[in-house]
């Protein structure tokens, strides 16, 4: 059975009266406040759910699942029971948590408290060994390890089996990610199902997370443990002022924010969809007086934490940031929350701006949605868990006995990098291979897809972005929305926060003034990206019949784009461009790519253009070249004809797109051309197809070539 205890919503911090204690855990309670006050303050006191679960885990030796918003304090229940059972001899309490950012501010609070801590993750590799040294001496009380190491195979088998032998406790923060029904599902945490089923009986498990529906509750308690305690209280947070701001173009909606951006209260967060929406976004706002810099996935680590840092102390005014700044990040006087694009979920979008307002009495939340948003989500989903047949074939290109690297399965199976190594990540929990020194290994055991379980987790992808779609657009209490959505226990149906826009009927003006708006709109209309050629073939290709590899010396020079499909600017004309039927090139886009042909630094300018041939996009890629080959004087050669007998290429994965696209075309003689070559398609997203085409037409006589596409997606 799941023990479930809901806060009451109206306790907030409280002294503990004398009935509150279990019979003889008085002295620990009181050891519970001293150690708080030495983490919190001289002013603070403990919750009475944080006193439940820490007495659960430290007297009981039960496995708990505490539900809270972002700021109760959860990290003070798993660092002051890691002192507790230290001091009673017990050994260290690992902390599997998710990302540096985390792990950072988690050392940081427990230093505060006296706690030794310890981290293990990808950015501290050369201190592992003196960690190890230092936890075999009994010098460290808590180590976080990221979900990522569970999986490495001598942290594995080397350092795991006696940490869970002699571990006092282990928590599992942001513990929605154990999930499949979770925001932030990931395969890696899958893995602390086994570690858990290794612990001892005698060793507690805290798993907390501030994001969690009854679903997610449901599946995680149960993953737990038999009886596990459920602690949820209220989701409300009275400091968010929630509001909506709809303005359909997203160049205006650039031009608001920025007009706005003063207005809003301290230092905060801004978050866009993509990593290019991100870079636009702060290069616009940094050249309108406002200090702010991009935060996204891309960032390199040691920048990461700068910017954290620079955040932290009030240095810039925002962090336009991907969801690569979520969880973890900790400032309790974040002054605002602002979305341009809106997330594809209701709760993750709660995760977010739940970073705002957890030590101030006001801060403002707004979300600006846009018609694109929609498109995102559906380019994020099409990349997730692949079909059957895809995932067979990566169990069938294994060997039991000699393993193999990710790299050099990479040109077997049809998938690019990131989304085999989810795969394997996945069959490894499944056990049907394992990771070892070397790469991966076949399991021989049988393995089954679970078609039901994928179809459900997309039904309730697709019902979470229709709830984002509602929230949106409801007419009620905009809190009460999202509490209902993470299924709150302390709501009230039919409650009003009484500060969101609804609520208080107080509207943003949308009106931005016509001279700044046209600024920016030039500014994020500049056309032209530069498209570096592949430098590298992909490793494996002799498995694939094609005798390729290492450097790539016959490829295409330096390409353009006209602009990426998800920036602020030419996204949103192009978008629609491609995503319609097929047309010539409008006079605005052919006017734009005349400019960045014009701004173009070859170093020989080309004397002919040809068309690459397209199936889905003839007439817009066949008009764009002839009237380029007409304006600028150039040999027009027609259109690059792909051979009849070619299957459709449709393969992600970069050797098996190689050499579906050897010798592709019919290539007609260009030794007379003389001059590089213009080569047009109107899409370009991994460039093989640029380089297999390129050195199609140099080994048939031309002197170089010249790649240009309207689009790329990022």
């Amino acid at each position: 059975m799941v023990g479930v205890t809901s806060a009451d919503p109206n306790i907030s911090d409280l002294e503990l009266s004398d009935a509150a204690a279990q019979p003889g855990a008085g002295g620990l309670r009181e050891d519970a406040e001293r150690l708080l006050r030495e983490l919190a303050g001289p002013a603070a006191r403990l919750r009475e759910d944080q006193w439940v679960a820490i007495e659960a885990l430290v007297v009981q030796r039960r496995r708990a699942l505490v539900v809270q918003r972002t700021g109760w304090g959860k990290s003070a229940v798993y660092f002051i029971s890691a002192k507790l059972l230290r001091a009673q001899g017990r050994g260290p309490t690992v902390i599997v948590s998710p990302l540096l950012a985390l792990m950072r501010n988690q050392v940081s609070s427990a230093e505060r408290a006296g706690v030794v801590a310890a981290t293990i993750n990808s950015g501290n590799v050369t201190e592992w060994d003196e960690i190890h040294a230092r936890m075999a001496a009994g010098d460290v009380d808590v180590l976080l390890v990221s979900p990522e190491r569970l999986n490495n195979p001598d942290f594995r088998d080397s350092v795991l089996p006696k940490l869970a032998a002699d571990a006092g406790l282990v928590v599992i923060d942001e513990a929605h990610c154990v999930s499949d029904w979770g925001h932030d599902f990931r395969p890696d945490y899958r893995r602390i199902r086994t570690l858990i089923a290794d612990l001892g009986s005698e060793v507690p498990v805290l798993a907390t997370t501030a994001t969690a529906n009854d679903r997610v509750v449901t599946d995680v308690a149960t993953q737990i443990g038999t009886d596990t305690l459920v602690l949820r209280g209220s989701l409300d947070r009275e400091s968010l002022h929630l509001s909506v701001v709809r303005i359909p173009d997203a160049v205006q909606r650039t031009a608001w924010l920025s007009k706005r951006l003063h207005e809003l209260p301290g230092s905060g967060i801004v978050y866009a969809l993509t990593v290019a929406a991100a870079h636009d976004l702060a290069d616009v706002l940094n050249s309108h007086g406002h200090h702010v810099a991009a935060y996204t996935g891309q960032t390199d680590p040691t920048e990461r934490e700068a910017l954290e840092a620079a955040l932290l102390n009030n240095e810039v005014k925002a962090l336009i940031a991907t969801s690569a700044l979520g969880m973890g990040f900790d400032k309790p006087d974040l002054g605002f929350v602002v979305h341009l694009g809106a997330p594809s979920s209701p709760i993750s979008y709660y995760q977010q701006v739940g970073r705002a307002g957890r030590g101030t009495e006001r801060a403002e939340v707004v979300l600006l949605p846009g018609h694109e948003d929609r498109q995102i989500w559906s380019y994020f989903a099409s990349v997730a868990f692949p079909r059957e047949h895809i995932v067979r074939s990566v169990l069938a290109a294994l060997d039991t006995e000699r393993p193999l690297s990710t790299a050099a399965l990479e040109p077997l199976v049809e998938l690019n990098r990131s989304r085999l190594e989810m795969v394997l990540k996945v069959l490894d929990v499944d056990g049907a291979v394992r990771r070892v020194r070397g790469g991966w290994l076949g399991t021989g055991e049988p393995w089954v897809y679970d078609t039901e379980r994928y179809e459900r987790l997309s039904v309730a992808r697709e019902a979470e972005q229709q709830a984002m779609i509602d929230y949106q657009s409801t007419a009620e209490c905009r809190m009460t929305f999202l509490r209902s959505q993470l299924d709150d226990p302390g709501l009230v149906l039919g409650t009003h926060c009484g500060r969101c826009d609804n609520c208080t009927g107080a509207r943003q003006d949308t009106a931005v003034d016509d001279t700044e708006l046209a600024e920016i709109r030039t500014r994020l209309d500049r056309p032209g990206i530069d498209l570096a050629p592949r430098k590298q073939w992909p490793t494996g290709l002799a498995k694939l019949g094609i005798s390729l590899s290492g450097k790539i010396t016959d490829g295409p020079e330096t390409g353009r784009v006209l602009g990426r499909l998800s920036n602020l600017g030419w996204g949103q004309r192009l978008r629609p461009l491609l995503d319609g039927p097929d047309a010539p090139v409008p006079d605005e886009v052919f006017r734009a790519c005349t400019i960045v042909l014009r701004e173009w630094d070859w170093a020989q300018r080309p004397t002919a253009v040809l068309a690459l041939d397209s199936g889905t996009r003839p007439l817009l890629t066949r008009s764009l070249a002839a009237r380029l080959a007409e304006i600028g004087r150039l040999q027009d050669l027609g259109v690059l004809s792909l051979r009849p007998d070619l299957p459709p290429v449709s393969a992600a994965n970069s050797a098996h797109r190689v050499a579906a696209l050897h010798n592709a075309w019919e290539t007609p003689d260009l030794t007379a051309v003389g001059g590089p070559i213009l080569l047009v398609d109107a899409l370009t997203d991994t460039g093989w197809t640029f380089t297999m085409a390129a050195r199609q037409l140099r080994s048939a006589g031309a002197d170089a070539i010249l790649p240009f596409a309207l689009a790329t997606p990022s």
